[in-house]
Formats: structure tokens, sequence, C-alpha cells
């Protein structure tokens, strides 16, 4: 679940950080919020350390204001504190190897931003803490049977008004490997007028171009038949995807959807996220149409191979596609 945050809450000085990781860093906003995030959870435990109370209240606990924590504040933290936060958020907060590292990375950034960047800290205490081990486990993905499967649930649900979307969205998924948060930024002018790629902008604000193989172009002509008929009212939003109510679909929508076609094509109890879609991509070999191209990782499965996902029958779309 995703949580609201303002740059507003914060002192001064971490209103600087966010800044430099947007316009320096070219950090995406997605990326800056995710940091501020974690910062935010420290600075309240820090606040509240005395106070056991506040700490085991998660409703009290979220209405503590970090506003306090401002550069003189900082520049009495301790590592030991570092540690004992990991702790807290270990056993009250219940949190995974993978999300005490990601607090703790977001904790580095700054003190490293404050010290190397700034100079406004002589000493950096979190520079020598090392970072919780993560368990190593199985990754969990889509067989191909099962992605199979999947389109075919949403193509058979005829009472859904958005069958053709969701099988578009679905479709990108599978074969393209792309992050949530990529797809629903898609703007319709993203996708080149003879459907053979669309653009997508990822981590860091990082631009790429994704070339699009059979299935998704039969997917997103299909949708765009959908999104671009006057019939359907006028439409201002650019988007490509659209909610219920005519504006951008949201992350959190598309996780909705996703998880409730998972659970009717019965994959519900493989625990599979978002995400997991992204893996089917990159764990199966060419079938049809594959191309080399990677998840947008820099260097990783640089030149892995997709397939074309395609089950039997697809939602009817009007209209010719691009060879």
């Amino acid at each position: 679940m995703r949580h609201e945050i303002e740059v507003s809450e914060f002192s001064a000085v971490i209103q600087e950080f966010a800044a430099y990781k947007s316009a320096i860093q070219g950090c995406s906003q997605r990326t800056v919020e995710e940091y501020l995030l974690d910062l935010r959870t420290f600075f309240r435990y820090l606040l509240c350390r005395e106070d056991a109370e506040v700490l085991n209240d998660p409703e009290r606990f979220a209405t503590v204001s970090v506003l306090p924590v401002d550069l003189e504040y900082l520049r009495t933290v301790t590592a030991d504190q570092i540690y004992a936060f990991l702790i807290y958020a270990d056993s009250v907060r219940e949190n995974r190897s993978s999300a005490k590292a990601r607090k703790l990375s977001s904790i580095k950034a700054l003190f490293k931003y404050l010290v190397n960047k700034r100079g406004y800290l002589a000493v950096n205490p979190a520079a020598n803490i090392d970072s919780p081990k993560k368990k190593k486990a199985l990754p969990k993905y889509l067989t191909l049977e099962e992605s199979v499967t999947l389109l075919e649930t949403v193509a058979a649900d005829r009472d859904s008004p958005h069958r053709v979307r969701d099988y578009a969205i679905l479709t990108l998924f599978l074969n393209c490997g792309m992050r949530v948060g990529e797809l629903v930024s898609i703007n319709l002018q993203d996708i080149d007028p003879q459907l053979r790629s669309l653009r997508v902008v990822g981590k860091g604000n990082k631009e790429r171009v994704i070339y699009l193989n059979d299935a998704c172009v039969a997917a997103l002509t299909a949708h765009l038949a959908e999104r671009l008929d006057p019939a359907n009212g006028k439409v201002t939003d650019r988007a490509l995807f659209l909610s219920n109510r005519g504006t951008r679909f949201s992350d959190k929508g598309v996780q909705h959807m996703v998880y409730k076609y998972l659970a009717t094509a019965g994959l519900g109890a493989r625990r599979l996220s978002v995400h997991k879609l992204r893996r089917r991509y990159a764990d199966v070999p060419v079938r049809r149409g594959g191309y080399p191209g990677a998840q947008g990782h820099p260097g990783a499965r640089a030149t892995q191979h997709h397939a074309d996902i395609y089950p039997p029958d697809q939602p009817e779309h009007g209209g010719s596609h691009a060879a």
C-alpha cells in the first residue's frame, strides 16, 4: 500500500536533500517519496524512542510531526540510535530484511549527503553499519501455462466493461517486463504511430523504448479502438489507461485488478504480486517474434529474450495493426 507524503512535513535541510535527489541525481518523484517515507519513520522513532506507548501504537506513531528534526538535531544522531531503530523495525514493525535494508539505505543516503556533499556534519553515524542480510528464496513467477490461463480468464470475463483494457495491461506486463509505475505513466503520445514501440520513463527518470511483439500490438490495437472511441465520451486525460472515472489508472487500481484476476484464475494461492508478472518476461525463452531486451535494470539479463504470450482467443478488437 502506498502512503501519502509531502515534503512540507520536513525541516529545511530534509527538503534540501529531497531537492538534491530529484534535481541533481535525477531520481523520480516516486523514488524521492520512498526516501522520505523511510526517513519519516526513522525520525518519528528518534523523537519517540523514550515513549514505549507511542512506539507500540501505530495510530499515535503516525501522527508524530518530524519538523523538529532539523540540522542541529541530526548532528546528535548516533550509530547506536540507528542500530536501535533497525531493531525496532524488526521487532515492533515486523519489517522483513528487505524493508530494513531499504530503510538503512535511505538513512545512509541522507547522512552521506550531509557529510560528503554539503559538509554540514563532520561524522557520518551510518557509515559503518552493515545492511541487514536478505533471505535468499527461490523466485516466484508465472509459468507459461499459468500466464496463458491468466489471459484466458480476462478474455472470458464478458461482464467486465474494462476487459479489453485489463487484457492489454496484463499482456504488456507479461511480454515487456515493465514496472507498474512505468505502465500507468504511459501517455497516448508515447506510442509509436505504427505500434512498433512505446516509450516509458522508469527509475531515476530514465527513458527507454520498448519494442512491441505481435501479442502486444494486438492487445493495444483492441484497447486503443475503445480508448479513442468518441462514443465513450470526451476524455481530456492523456493517459493510455484510464480508470472508471476517466482519469489515469492508478498503481493501486492496477494492483487490485491483477489480484482479482489471479484469484479468479485460481492462482491467488501463489501469492504473486504485480512485480512477479515482470519475471515472466525475464524467465521465458523465445517463442515467436521475441526481441532482445531487459527489464530496465542496467546490465541485468541484457541479452535475455521474451516470448509472445497469446491465449487461443483474445478479446475481439476492431481495425488492423501494423505488421
